[in-house]
C-alpha cells in the first residue's frame, strides 16, 4: 500500500503526459492544489480546476503540449519522501536544469518555487523537481 499521495499525484501527471491525455483527475488536497498552482504559474500546465464532490474533491489538471505534441513536462521527481525527508537551508536551495526546471518546496511561507524561496531567503522541505 502506498503512503505517499504526492508521489502518486506526480505519477498521475507523468503517465497522463506520456499517454498524450489532455487532462488528468487526481484526488485533491491543499498541498497538491498549491503545487498545481505553481506549475500553472510557471507554464508547465495549461489550467486546473477543483471538482467538488461529497467524498474528496478532485483536482482536474489540463496538461500542456508543445507544437509537436510533446508534453511540456519532461520529468517529475519526488525528492523528499515520508521515509526520507530532505530539507535545505536558504543558502543551499537547489537549481533544476540551470533554472530551466523548477524545485518545489514546503516552507514556513507556504508551498513555493525555489526562485520565490530564494527571494524570501527561506529554506524548507524539497517536495519535487519539475523539468
Amino acid at each position: 500500500m502506498r503512503t505517499d499521495p504526492i508521489a502518486d499525484f506526480l505519477t498521475g501527471i507523468r503517465n497522463a503526459g506520456k499517454a498524450g491525455h489532455p487532462k488528468v483527475d487526481i484526488p485533491a488536497s491543499n498541498i497538491k492544489t498549491e503545487i498545481v498552482r505553481l506549475l500553472q504559474y510557471y507554464g508547465f500546465i495549461q489550467d486546473h480546476l477543483i471538482i467538488k464532490d461529497s467524498k474528496q474533491n478532485l483536482l482536474r489538471i489540463y496538461l500542456k503540449y508543445d507544437e509537436k505534441g510533446k508534453p511540456v513536462i519532461n520529468g517529475l521527481r519526488r525528492v523528499s519522501t515520508p521515509g526520507g525527508r530532505r530539507y535545505v537551508g536558504a543558502k543551499k536551495l537547489p537549481r533544476v536544469f540551470n533554472n530551466l526546471g523548477l524545485a518545489i518546496l514546503s516552507t514556513p511561507h507556504g508551498v513555493l518555487a525555489e526562485r520565490d524561496a530564494r527571494k524570501l531567503n527561506v529554506g524548507g522541505e524539497v517536495l519535487c523537481y519539475v523539468w
